[in-house]
């Protein structure tokens, strides 16, 4: 079937890509030795610096997020080691799966999938460990599959409180950009992140920030790496330059799409997001259905699970959407496929490109006859309006 206008992209990431990014990359390759390219590199890796929030060292590699996650691994620990996660949600249970193919230890605290980490566990747990035995906390800022944001500055308040040496690893592949977050104020040894989601590129880029005692780690830990080695990373950085051959079309979008988030502005960028995922969970109450998260400080500005009533599939729903009105949401994972949807409200999204969004909703629920109340895409109005709408 022939489609007339743009496909609706709103599935928490990769999100849309927007046109000036576009435009950048559209350059012919160039020589990724020659001074040129050191230019370009010198400038997306401080640019890199500005958006995580950090003075130190921003590792860029051509990769996904879940290399990412591998390259902090391997940088910081042996096998062996003993790491506190939480069951957060798929992601969070992803991670913890690929640190223990590493031989890791991991302590892997339960949940629901509708709460984030909980800082008082996280202290209780690391007081207990008087042989500092544990060597890291691991942690999903924000839970792609869930739309729950955990208390990062608060967990890091929580490791202090216990007086324990552990790393603090996060994984912002779906917050960063989107959602406030301070590597260095907050005191995170390395940021994980990705480059299709806040940072409105196509995939294929991961990063890591770095601390000095994260640095430190990686030379005296014992995992086995050669692609993923910070040390050989950061020797040609210095100049801009990379070991191996990098994204140059990628970084191109890189440059254009920091420049894009630093000329709004860090915290407008983060009060837009904000604004629009409270407008979005007013079309949830509207409808009278639920918003998966269940503790209010918790709710993620990136996207919004919607739980669907018993007896109703939402990838049925979802399939609907699509047919009908040309319009991709999000897919409810492991544990929660079939049971929820995800609308994604991030990178580029305005006040008009989410109320088209929620229209498409309010008209899918309709359609696949979820039961629901007229009324969700005008108070979503309403909340974007008191919000100043924009």
């Amino acid at each position: 079937m022939s489609r007339t206008g743009r496909h609706f992209l709103q599935i928490p990431g990769p999100s849309p890509v927007p046109e000036r990014v576009m435009r950048a990359m559209d350059r012919p390759v160039i020589d990724h030795r020659g001074p040129e390219f050191g230019a370009l590199g010198r400038e997306v890796l401080a640019g890199c610096r500005s958006v995580f929030q950090t003075e130190g060292p921003v590792v860029i590699y051509p990769s996904s997020g879940t290399g990412a996650w591998e390259a902090t691994i391997v940088n910081t620990l042996s096998s062996g080691d003993r790491v506190l996660m939480f069951e957060t949600g798929h992601f969070a249970t992803l991670w913890r799966q690929m640190a223990a193919r590493w031989g890791i230890e991991v302590e892997f605290v339960p949940g629901d999938w509708r709460r984030g980490v909980d800082p008082e566990i996280v202290e209780a747990t690391l007081a207990e460990d008087r042989a500092r035995g544990i060597k890291a906390v691991m942690v999903v800022h924000n839970e792609t599959s869930t739309g729950v944001t955990s208390r990062v500055a608060e967990i890091r308040r929580a490791i202090d409180r216990a007086n324990h040496p552990a790393l603090l690893l996060v994984d912002t592949i779906s917050s960063l950009g989107s959602a406030d977050f301070r590597h260095d104020a907050w005191g995170v040894d390395v940021t994980v992140s990705g480059s299709q989601k806040g940072l409105m590129l196509p995939p294929g880029l991961g990063f890591t920030a770095i601390s000095e005692k994260a640095r430190a780690a990686s030379r005296s830990n014992n995992l086995p790496r050669s692609y993923w080695d910070w040390e050989e990373m950061l020797k040609p950085n210095a100049g801009g330059y990379f070991p191996y051959k990098p994204a140059t079309n990628l970084l191109y979008g890189l440059r254009e799409a920091v420049a894009m988030l630093l000329e709004e502005g860090l915290p407008e960028v983060f009060a837009r997001h904000q604004r629009l995922a409270a407008a979005t969970r007013a079309a949830v109450q509207g409808w009278g259905l639920e918003v998966l998260c269940q503790e209010p400080s918790e709710y993620s500005p990136v996207l919004t699970a919607v739980l669907l009533p018993e007896g109703h599939d939402a990838d049925a729903f979802r399939r609907i959407v699509l047919d009908d009105l040309d319009m991709s949401l999000g897919a409810g994972l492991s544990k929660l496929a079939g049971r929820v949807f995800r609308i994604g409200h991030l990178g580029e999204c305005n006040a008009l490109t989410l109320m088209g969004a929620l229209s498409g909703v309010e008209m899918g629920l309709g359609a696949a006859g979820v039961p629901h109340q007229r009324g969700g895409v005008l108070a979503a109005m309403s909340s974007l309006r008191a919000g100043d709408g924009r």
